[in-house]
């Protein structure tokens, strides 16, 4: 089986994961980048105030997603770029906590999606004093990308798993977790609130 998964990123408008405000995905087939998209969300009512410290982190400001699709009208263009892929993100369970939260915000199930964290890999293929994500990409032959850019920071993930795999000498990220000792998530589960009648 071939190397093939979508590395996501989202960026937040604030403390709450529900917050995305952007996502970045990179789909890499046989150990190749074949596609890459990224686009502005707007955040579910009730967690779309942007936190000051959240937007010197990525630069986006509210008034950059008042045209933006809602994370309801974007979901399924997000699900159609991934497909039934392994999710990748670098600290995969913000990320995914991100995909979860923001689901049940607005009452939609969250696709069931395994992931694996290339956090974790890192720490398991390079010997670096800090696994932050421009330290981790670089040690991969990813030079300098504009971070806490949602799009960048997926192809930096994109490219650590890639490496990784390819030092380990194995072809696929269930074999790349197996052989570094690195679970794949399981599926997510978004419980919903119960209707009320």
């Amino acid at each position: 089986m071939p190397l093939d998964f979508t590395a996501i990123d989202f960026e937040t408008a604030n403390s709450s994961p529900a917050s995305a405000c952007s996502v970045g995905l990179v789909r890499v087939r046989d150990s190749a980048v074949v596609a890459q998209t990224g686009w502005l969300i707007r955040p579910p009512m009730g967690h779309d105030d942007f936190n000051e410290w959240n937007i010197r982190i990525h630069g986006i400001h509210p008034h950059h997603v008042i045209g933006a699709a809602t994370w309801a009208e974007q979901l399924d263009r997000l699900c159609d770029f991934a497909g039934d892929d392994v999710l990748v993100a670098h600290n995969a369970g913000f990320d995914l906590n991100v995909l979860r939260r923001a689901c049940e915000a607005t009452g939609l199930a969250a696709p069931p999606y395994r992931s694996l964290c290339s956090l974790a890999v890192a720490r398991k293929t390079y010997t670096l004093d800090s696994y932050r994500l421009p330290l981790a990409a670089a040690a991969a032959g990813f030079g300098e990308f504009a971070h806490h850019d949602a799009l960048a920071d997926a192809r930096a993930c994109a490219q650590i798993v890639i490496d990784a795999a390819r030092r380990a000498a194995v072809r696929d990220v269930a074999a790349l977790g197996a052989a570094l000792g690195v679970a794949l998530s399981a599926p997510l589960v978004c419980e919903l609130e119960p209707a009320v009648a």
